[in-house]
């Protein structure tokens, strides 16, 4: 047996997420409720590579947990093509563009409680962009280039934690052959 809905109702919206209350049917045959968040738009994440082998990380403090966090830049798609999301993301959170891009995959975060789908992009050939960006508007303290290798040290040690991130940087890892 599968799970099927019996009734949904939206308990909060607002123009990035709905959180929805599902009346269900459990696999075991047990009804029960079960809470889900919707990402309204599909997300999008950059993995930024310099010619010297960097990855392009923002540092922002988090609401949500209170912590600092060293991220890829990403954002909601605000109903634009993905690849312009991206690109827009990278310039305002980074003042970079890049030359180059390609698309490395797809992500859902938190399934086990929300319908959030997300697209990696690698982007290569970086550049400041000709217009200024809009890191303080976002929350970005800081904008860093870090080795690839090192990247890879932060998470084995903690310092990078935001699973997107990781995941993102995973995607890369395997695209560009690091992963054997």
């Amino acid at each position: 047996m599968s799970w099927k809905a019996l009734r949904s109702r939206t308990v909060y919206e607002n123009r990035w997420i709905r959180v929805r209350e599902d009346a269900v049917v459990r696999p075991d045959g047990e009804q029960g409720i079960y809470g889900v968040v919707e990402m309204v738009q599909p997300a999008v994440f950059v993995v930024a590579l310099s010619a010297l082998d960097e990855v392009v990380l923002v540092e922002q403090e988090r609401y949500t947990t209170g912590e600092r966090s060293l991220e890829v830049p990403a954002g909601a798609t605000d109903g634009e093509d993905p690849l312009h999301a991206a690109q827009r993301e990278l310039r305002e959170e980074t003042g970079l563009v890049a030359e180059d891009w390609r698309p490395l995959g797809r992500m859902n975060a938190l399934n086990g409680i929300a319908n959030a789908p997300e697209l990696v992009f690698l982007a290569t050939g970086l550049s400041s962009a000709p217009e200024g960006d809009e890191r303080h508007a976002e929350g970005i303290t800081a904008v860093l280039r870090v080795p690839f290798d090192e990247v890879l040290r932060k998470i084995a040690g903690g310092e990078i934690v935001d699973g997107e991130t990781i995941a993102a940087l995973a995607l890369a890892g395997i695209a560009l052959g690091r992963f054997a």
